[in-house]
């Protein structure tokens, strides 16, 4: 096999670390798009059956290292507790698509996050040496990605990384999953689209209050390229140190 070849049967082939809500709903938008998926998480391939039998016969599950394998970009929707554990060899010379973030009721506190010394996606790039992580996915909740996708205008999706290339591929990725894209900096920039950072999820509420209330129940609705641009320059950078959730 060339690498043409190669390039032509890994094209519209995706894998995704994380079952949960965020891969599971990035799954759905890559099948919906015609591409195999392959699932994988920390509990082993058994325990996806019930998700891949709803996901069709185009969706299997194997383990982390068949995921990191199945595609040319394969998606980390893990928590950050969950870098230590991965295989580090299977993903080297990867692109990998990050949407994590930092919540410290889940993760416990990290003093090089609390203290500003690194944005989470910097964090995850020095966890997982000799990938190119670029991150996306990782400001808009679960149930928005589904409503959103091909919407009327276009919704955008903020994306960050320090390699060129590689954010042009996670692009073109996005665009095929239904979403423009707009360049939101290095890995030292993606603060801005953190978590209480002002282009975090309820950008994409249809009601701000509504959200507030019950995120769950809102819709969501379209964010073009040219408003989410001016959310962008907006942002402020929280302070990680007093985040809770």
């Amino acid at each position: 096999m060339n690498d043409h070849d190669h390039q032509e049967n890994t094209m519209k082939r995706i894998g995704i670390i994380g079952s949960g809500a965020i891969g599971t709903a990035i799954a759905r938008l890559a099948l919906a798009a015609d591409y195999d998926v392959l699932i994988a998480n920390s509990r082993g391939p058994e325990s996806l059956s019930d998700l891949i039998d709803e996901l069709g016969p185009n969706a299997q599950a194997g383990d982390v290292r068949a995921a990191a394998d199945f595609g040319d970009i394969p998606v980390l929707a893990v928590p950050l507790t969950a870098y230590p554990d991965l295989p580090h060899d299977a993903f080297a010379g990867k692109i990998i698509l990050s949407t994590g973030n930092y919540y410290p009721y889940r993760e416990g506190r990290i003093a090089q996050l609390d203290s500003l010394e690194s944005t989470t996606a910097e964090y995850e790039q020095a966890l997982l040496p000799n990938t190119v992580i670029v991150k996306a996915f990782n400001n808009i909740v679960a149930h928005h990605i589904p409503n959103l996708a091909d919407s009327a205008p276009r919704t955008a999706l903020l994306i960050a990384g320090d390699d060129l290339e590689a954010k042009a591929r996670v692009s073109t990725l996005v665009d095929a999953l239904g979403f423009d894209t707009v360049d939101g900096g290095t890995l030292a920039d993606s603060w801005r689209f953190e978590p209480e950072s002002g282009a975090y999820t309820r950008i994409y509420a249809a009601s701000t209050e509504g959200f507030a209330a019950d995120y769950l129940a809102d819709p969501g609705a379209p964010v073009p390229a040219g408003r989410l641009r001016e959310i962008l320059a907006a942002s402020h950078r929280p302070d990680v140190a007093a985040r809770q959730f």
